[in-house]
């Protein structure tokens, strides 16, 4: 598998794992606490594996970056929390930075 797509499936099991942390309220309930523990131990596992051929630095922003995206939409609609002006900008603008990166970095692998 290609570095972006195991770095997409670290990205989506650690927004499984962030949305089963709420669900677990305060690791209470077993399940959800159970997916917590598997899907951050399975984001950090694929996000070792596609540091083998791509930056730290650039594996990491896109991790936490698209992560916190998704982490977003999951509260929207699984939450009902709602976007004001600064998440929106502050989404933005990590989209930005994202976008970037892989435009003008030299080191990232495509």
């Amino acid at each position: 598998m290609k570095t972006f797509g195991i770095l997409f499936l670290a990205i989506l099991s650690e927004v499984i794992a962030t949305t089963s942390l709420k669900f677990s309220e305060g690791f209470t309930r077993l399940v959800p606490s159970v997916v917590v523990v598997i899907g951050y131990g399975s984001s950090f596992y694929l996000l070792s594996v596609a540091l083998k051929a791509m930056p730290l630095g650039v594996a990491y922003a896109i991790w936490s970056g698209v992560g916190l995206i998704l982490t977003v939409i999951a509260g929207m609609v699984l939450f009902r929390e709602t976007l004001d002006w600064a998440r929106v900008v502050g989404i933005l603008l990590i989209i930005a930075g994202i976008v970037f990166i892989n435009v003008f970095s030299k080191s990232v692998v495509h």
